[in-house]
């Protein structure tokens, strides 16, 4: 029987080689996690601070550290949702949506080069099996209750 945790050990890993090289854009070097928050707030229509941070699994103030020093770097725009000030929504500011596009590029790039190795059948066949095991994972206890994309 096949090992199915060091499949995803490796393939972790492999990921975590792509992600190591992606990212320098306007002389800006974005972290990963980085990355995931300007991904999502570009996705999504005026997310609120507590969306994104659910969306990504991610604890309020670990997060809001984060979204500071993406305001530092204007690449993101916090400002007060105006029916509840309480509440803050974020939206990339012109160099974040630069940065955003340009990393989208860059992991498109290197995920293309990943899929060229694969004939057309197989490319269907490994989305197709990626789409199954988030929807698998997203029923169990130990994971993510955010919908899949």
């Amino acid at each position: 029987m096949e090992n199915i945790r060091e499949i995803f050990q490796v393939m972790t890993r492999h990921f975590g080689f792509l992600n190591k090289n992606c990212c320098t854009v306007g002389g800006h070097d974005i972290s990963l996690i980085h990355s995931h928050i300007l991904y999502e707030i570009d996705k999504q229509h005026n997310p609120s601070m507590q969306q994104i941070a659910a969306t990504l699994g991610t604890d309020i103030t670990t997060f809001s550290r984060q979204v500071q020093s993406l305001v530092k770097m204007n690449l993101v725009k916090k400002s007060p949702l105006p029916e509840d000030k309480r509440i803050s929504v974020l939206s990339l500011t012109a160099e974040g949506k630069f940065i955003a596009a340009a990393i989208d590029e860059q992991m498109n790039t290197m995920l293309n080069e990943v899929f060229a190795n694969m004939n057309e059948f197989e490319r269907e066949t490994v989305v197709r099996s990626i789409k199954l095991l988030n929807a698998s994972m997203a029923k169990t206890s130990y994971c993510c209750t955010t919908p899949m994309r």
